[in-house]
Formats: structure tokens, sequence, C-alpha cells
């Protein structure tokens, strides 16, 4: 459904260092960096962070948040320990979540901006 995703950021140099990290386990990796915007995916960019003047005001409570789809548990692990390593806040350690199914392999994390974020793994049936 979506091309792309854009974020803006208080500062790019600390988002740098914390999507290349955390990104990274899940095979995206920072593929564009231009004026003040960077850009990760597999095979073209597909998320987008850039440097703003005014990020929107994080708010734990809006429901907004950023899914991934990792390759893997482990992926899913990484992301969270990557992600915990360089900046990020735990919002829900990796684990099934049996409120959305059985096969249901998620970590949530809160990114340097107070972005929500998700890493998801569907296991196998």
């Amino acid at each position: 459904m979506f091309d792309h995703v854009s974020i803006g950021v208080k500062s790019l140099d600390r988002s740098r260092q914390f999507y290349d990290a955390a990104l990274a386990p899940l095979g995206y990796e920072r593929l564009s960096n231009f004026d003040g915007t960077i850009g990760y995916g597999a095979e073209k960019p597909a998320f987008w962070v850039s440097e703003v003047e005014r990020p929107v005001p994080a708010d734990r409570g809006s429901g907004l948040h950023f899914c991934f789809v990792a390759t893997s548990d482990e992926a899913v692990n990484a992301i969270y320990a990557a992600a915990l390593a360089n900046g990020g806040e735990d919002n829900g350690a990796p684990g099934i979540r049996p409120d959305y199914s059985q096969f249901y392999y998620a970590a949530f994390i809160i990114d340097p901006d107070g972005y929500r974020l998700e890493a998801f793994f569907h296991k196998p049936e």
C-alpha cells in the first residue's frame, strides 16, 4: 500500500546511529544520504528520516507506530538489543503476543525521538 514513510527528527546524527544499528538485523541499510535526510531499505529507500525544525511531538498514547518485518525471531531479538544499545527505550521485550496470535513474535521499542517502533516475525504454524 505505501511506497515509503518519512519521519522528522531533532538530530540526524543521533538518528543515523540508532537506525543504522537497529535496522541492520532486519536486512535494512542506509541507502541514501542527502541534505539532512537519510533513507533505509533493502533494495530501495522506503523509510526516510529527516532533520527538521519541528518534529511531531512524541505521544505514546496516540497509537501511531511503525512495524518492521523480520525474517526470524532471532532478528526480532537482535533489533531489540541493537535499539536499546543505541539510545532506544524498551516498550515491550521480544516474545509471542498471544493477544495477536500464537504465531506473532514481536518486540517494541521507542526511538530517541519518541517514535514507537515494532519488529514482527510471523512464526511458522
